[in-house]
């Protein structure tokens, strides 16, 4: 019994150690572990066949899914012509492969000779179909939508050849032909020649048009409180047009712009069969009636605020709208109001507006009123406004109280050519006023002036994350001495908005007992530089920035105060939001402010 106990322990510890042994490692496995290719080719093309070869992926194969050495010898045969494939849409027809196998191992080096390049050396372009026929028949616009299509495709003649940017030049040229109004414009034909020899690709496509749709109806939706002529004078395209997507578009952008409708979508029936009278479908969600709006806030200028605004879009079952504000702070008051009518003829809609305001500064208290009709318009780019104003107003200082009141014929305009109207980063924007009128004052006798007014700001990127920004403004009274103008049309300087450092309006020639009051000249200019904080906050920016100017009787007695400072630009949804801080070295003393920046 002894020996047979002892045999079966002897037994189980030798079973036990067998148990503890590392299983043997496959061949397979072994070579899979070791499998390796390295690429010797310019950086972009090492790139792109490490990525995509077969043979480059079998290093990532788990160890549960190896290859035999027939697959890996398979995968080396097969490699130079799929590299060869790969660097062909990368335009290299004539690459020298080479590829060198490491005995006894799985290693691979692939040396690679990409060649010259292929570059396109002509370029074909035909349209058939109606556009074609217009082309022939004299068409003057049926030219230039030809003559832009070819002069815009985007793989010209020079070009190194490369399959995406060919997929993506005949997508360009599809998607500008149907934007001219061909909306069901496709290829009948495309293809690249390549001659390896030469190194040349010739390109070949063939575009039907389709017909040209021209507009015939609306097909409107979603109107409860408006009516559709309202809808039909903002359209601004008379039956027969072509319609484009810039019509299209710029339909869509004015109805949005209205104040009437919350969601607006407008599209076209593009059924080739109705393409002579196509119908233009709009898909309107209405804004409500009546709106009221109360704010509290706090100024860098007029300091803590509070404000009630009620608009409502329909009066009395009229297409007009009106709109009711009233500001209410410790330094500043005011009302302003408008009744404006729809859009007619010329895209004009017709005002009735009025103001009264009581600001007081550190200087006097100035209280104007003005009332004032016209018309404005409003485009893309361009935004318009011709008005009458009667205006009256009175300043009130420690030692003395003036009034004047004027009848002034204006005339403002706005222009921009901006990236983004919200955040821009390139372009730029011209305000530009005039006015001619007749003031009297209590104290002085009744004369003519004109008032003119300018202010350019540019936009540009700068490079490497960099943006600039910068300003200038002018402004000119011309009147004879003797006559006095009401406040509002004279210049002051000083703010978030002017000069930074110097509170609002603070800056203007100053008067015998040290107050200040608006002058005839204006000068202010500005300089920033912006980037961004951190790359992982791409909308906070920090800035540094120096103005200058001053308002004055004349250039001649008009010195500039100059503020410089930093910042922290948030760039959020509705526009930037700025927080200031900036030295006045007139005062020897740094001013915050925060305002909300606006292209205009």
């Amino acid at each position: 019994m002894k020996g047979g106990l002892a045999a079966a322990l002897l037994a189980i510890l030798w079973l036990g150690g067998c148990a503890a042994l590392k299983p043997a490692v496959p061949a397979d496995a072994a070579s899979a572990a070791s499998t390796s290719l390295d690429v010797q080719a310019p950086a972009a093309l090492k790139t792109l066949l490490e990525r995509n070869l077969d043979l480059a992926r079998v290093g990532s194969l788990s160890g549960s899914e190896t290859i035999d050495d027939d697959e890996w010898s398979r995968l080396i045969d097969a490699a130079p012509a799929q590299a060869r494939s790969l660097l062909q849409t990368e335009g290299y027809f004539d690459p020298t492969i080479t590829l060198v196998r490491e005995p006894g191992a799985r290693r691979v080096e692939l040396r690679l000779d990409p060649g010259p390049r292929v570059h396109v050396s002509r370029v074909t372009v035909v349209v058939d179909g109606a556009l074609e026929r217009a082309v022939e028949a004299g068409d003057a616009d049926a030219k230039t939508v030809l003559a832009d299509l070819r002069r815009d495709w985007r793989l010209p003649p020079g070009k190194p050849f490369r399959n995406a940017d060919w997929t993506e030049a005949k997508a360009a040229a599809l998607a500008q032909l149907r934007a001219d109004g061909y909306a069901t414009a496709g290829w009948n034909g495309t293809a690249a020649e390549i001659d390896p020899a030469t190194h040349e690709a010739r390109l070949f496509v063939v575009a039907e048009s389709g017909p040209l749709f021209r507009f015939g109806q609306l097909d409107i939706q979603g109107l409860v409180i408006q009516d559709a002529d309202t809808v039909r004078k903002l359209a601004d395209f008379p039956p027969g047009a072509p319609v484009t997507d810039k019509r299209l578009l710029d339909f869509q952008d004015r109805l949005q712009k209205s104040g009437l409708f919350d969601g607006v979508v407008v599209s076209l029936d593009t059924d080739p069969a109705q393409a002579g009278a196509a119908t233009v479908r709009v898909r309107l969600r209405e804004a409500p009636l009546q709106v009221w709006t109360i704010g509290l806030g706090i100024s860098a200028n007029t300091g803590p605020r509070m404000s009630a605004e009620h608009k409502i879009r329909r009066i009395f079952g009229h297409p007009a709208t009106a709109r009711n504000k009233v500001e209410w702070g410790s330094l500043h008051r005011a009302w302003d109001g408008e009744i404006s009518g729809q859009s007619g003829v010329g895209l004009y809609r017709p005002l009735l507006g009025g103001t009264v305001d009581w600001l007081r500064s550190s200087t006097d208290l100035v209280l104007s009123q003005s009332l004032r009709l016209g018309r404005a318009q409003s485009s893309e780019r361009i935004e318009r406004l011709y008005y009458a104003q009667v205006e009256r107003s009175a300043r009130t200082t420690d030692t003395s109280f003036l009034s004047a009141a004027a009848v002034v014929a204006n005339y403002h305009l706005i222009w921009r050519d901006l990236d983004s109207v919200v955040l821009p980063t390139d372009g730029w924007t011209l305000s530009a006023q005039g006015g001619f009128g007749r003031a009297h004052g209590t104290a002085s006798p009744a004369g003519l002036f004109t008032r003119l007014y300018g202010r350019l700001t540019a936009y540009r990127p700068l490079g490497r994350q960099w943006y600039g920004q910068a300003r200038v403004e002018l402004g000119q009274v011309f009147k004879k001495d003797a006559v006095a103008v009401p406040q509002l049309e004279l210049f002051r300087a000083g703010g978030d908005d002017s000069v930074r450092g110097y509170s609002y309006r603070s800056l203007g020639p100053l008067l015998a007992d040290g107050t200040v009051t608006g002058g005839n000249s204006l000068l202010t200019t500005s300089l920033e530089f912006a980037h961004p904080l951190a790359a992982s906050m791409p909308s906070l920016w920090g800035a540094v920035f120096i103005d200058a100017g001053n308002a004055a009787d004349s250039w001649r007695s008009l010195r500039p105060r100059v503020g410089t400072g930093v910042g922290l630009r948030w760039r959020s949804p509705v526009g930037p939001l700025n927080l200031d801080w900036a030295w006045a070295p007139a005062l020897h003393a740094g001013r915050l402010t925060l305002s909300v920046g606006i292209a205009y």
